[in-house]
């Protein structure tokens, strides 16, 4: 299965215009469109018309998408030149407006490559526990992907301390084992909020205001490596990225988000006080 079909993208006799119905299979554990799965389908549309491959795409998240709408998506080609493409996609339920997506796309035939960033030691996946989630999963977008923390804390050990802001996590799509693109890896980057809660040590996350992928290079894969980095909160938003990394240690790609930080439903922030450290006990 390729991305656009996980994703359910259907182009209509329009080469301009896409749909996909947001089934239950799409969904967060709030019941509305995952973000990176809106993402991925702005980008598959947008390569689709064009014929060019992403560069970077940057999506501004404006309102929610629920099970069993459709969502419409207009592609706008604003730039067409020998080796890019500028565009724009408007993804819309009726005269709803979902999310926005700008993006560059083509190649460059230059010969001169460099990777700097390297991939973090971590154990393979199959030496690393699933992630635990706070509730059902069953059905959501978190149940079609198969996550192994190889840093992270337990919900239980989430107690108000505040680590280094890094988390790592192994991912994968099972149905689409047969490598990744631009459009699944916008949906494997969309981990900024879950982050959020880790580096706060709360039992919380946020949803995203916005995620911009820029697609380094891609090679065959089965498991994505995420390196989560907050780099921080501050006036109730989070913010930071996601290094995207194949199993051979290749730069795949960056995700970039910043989100509105929330609790989970039930759970109260830990309470600050003058002279107490982030526990919230008496220094």
């Amino acid at each position: 299965m390729d991305s656009r079909s996980f994703l359910g993208l259907q182009q209509s006799h329009n080469p301009y215009r896409w749909s996909m119905e947001v089934t239950q299979s799409l969904v967060t554990g709030g019941n509305f469109l995952f973000g990176g799965a809106g993402l991925g389908a702005a980008i598959s549309a947008m390569e689709g018309t064009s014929g060019r491959e992403t560069v970077w795409a940057t999506a501004q998240y404006l309102s929610y998408a629920k099970p069993g709408e459709v969502m419409d998506i207009d592609v706008t080609l604003a730039v067409e030149g020998h080796q890019m493409t500028q565009a724009r996609a408007v993804c819309h339920v009726g005269n709803r407006e979902i999310l926005t997506v700008n993006a560059a796309l083509g190649y460059r035939p230059v010969e001169v490559t460099g990777q700097w960033e390297v991939m973090p030691q971590v154990r393979p996946p199959s030496e690393c526990p699933e992630r635990p989630f706070r509730g059902p999963i069953e059905g959501t977008i978190n149940d079609k992907l198969d996550q192994r923390l190889a840093k992270g804390r337990p919900h239980e050990l989430l107690d108000g301390s505040q680590s280094d802001g890094q988390v790592l996590m192994w991912a994968r799509i099972p149905d689409m084992l047969d490598g990744v693109d631009a459009a699944a890896l916008a949906v494997l980057g969309d981990f900024v909020p879950m982050g959020v809660g880790q580096a706060l040590g709360v039992r919380g996350g946020g949803n995203s205001l916005d995620n911009t992928l820029r697609v380094v290079h891609l090679v065959p894969t089965e498991w994505v490596l995420l390196d989560i980095r907050v780099h921080a909160v501050e006036r109730g938003f989070g913010h930071g990225l996601v290094h995207m990394f194949a199993e051979d240690g290749t730069l795949l790609a960056t995700a970039s988000q910043s989100c509105i930080v929330r609790f989970w439903k039930g759970e109260e922030p830990p309470v600050r006080r003058a002279g107490a450290d982030v526990k919230g006990e008496p220094t």
